[in-house]
């Protein structure tokens, strides 16, 4: 049976990924040269926490779901992986085994590159050091944003903001009205509350105040931001 291969979307999300369209096209040659395709189907277990850095990982489809297990066993979901994001080299740099598991959520594409191949890449083309750095670098600006955000920003202006960027990241043109986005990404509240530090009923709660305020809507398909303006309003309120 042949190896998959990604399809024009799916390159195209690889490509156009804000880190990865920054190396110059000899290095994005290589990297791709060298990498493998792996699909999964929902909820499929793509890497689990204790396994060894084997991969170099990057989303091309789908999201790919980082979670971790609480002492109670609970699944607690602490991001989600957007196409034409690589995540998966910290492990492969320390030499330690995966800190989390990772699921696919919805039909998921990743590309993988092995972690000798990494190692080879990087002999070759001393400019991924620098790259490689410079993605080290916002992941940790990213973090204490985020523990800023907890920290300082009620939940109303937390929710805001994450609606936001999921449009950013999975928003569709609604098709009865242009104006309105559709976040294909579907997320259950128990989600989206994990992902912003709180309960599912008070995030319940402040949606449903969004949407009498027909900032959004909330439909059995998943959510349709109908105001993006106002949201951003929301978020700068409290800044």
């Amino acid at each position: 049976m042949d190896e998959p291969i990604l399809t024009i979307e799916e390159r195209a999300a690889i490509n156009s990924g804000r880190w990865f369209s920054s190396l110059s096209p000899s290095l994005r040659h290589d990297i791709l040269r060298c990498a493998y395709v792996k699909r999964f189907q929902n909820g499929a277990l793509i890497c689990a926490r204790g396994d060894p850095p084997e991969e170099w990982i990057a989303c091309a489809k789908g999201a790919v779901r980082v979670s971790s297990t609480s002492i109670s066993g609970k699944q607690i979901t602490l991001t989600y992986v957007e196409p034409g994001i690589w995540f998966g080299d910290v492990t492969i740099f320390d030499g330690d085994r995966r800190t989390h598991d990772a699921y696919a959520h919805g039909e998921c594409t990743v590309l993988c590159v092995a972690r000798a191949d990494l190692m080879k890449i990087l002999s070759h083309h001393v400019e991924l050091y620098q790259a490689m750095l410079q993605l080290q670098a916002r992941r940790i600006r990213q973090l204490y944003g985020l523990v800023e955000d907890l920290n300082t920003l009620p939940l109303r202006a937390r929710l805001a903001k994450q609606l936001l960027h999921l449009v950013r990241s999975y928003g569709v043109a609604n098709l009865d009205n242009a104006k309105e986005m559709r976040i294909s990404l579907h997320l259950a509240q128990e989600e989206l509350a994990q992902l912003l530090g709180a309960s599912r009923q008070r995030v319940n709660q402040e949606l449903k105040s969004m949407e009498r305020e027909e900032c959004i809507r909330i439909e059995p398909g998943g959510l349709i931001v109908r105001d993006g303006a106002a949201l951003m309003r929301i978020v700068e309120a409290d800044h």
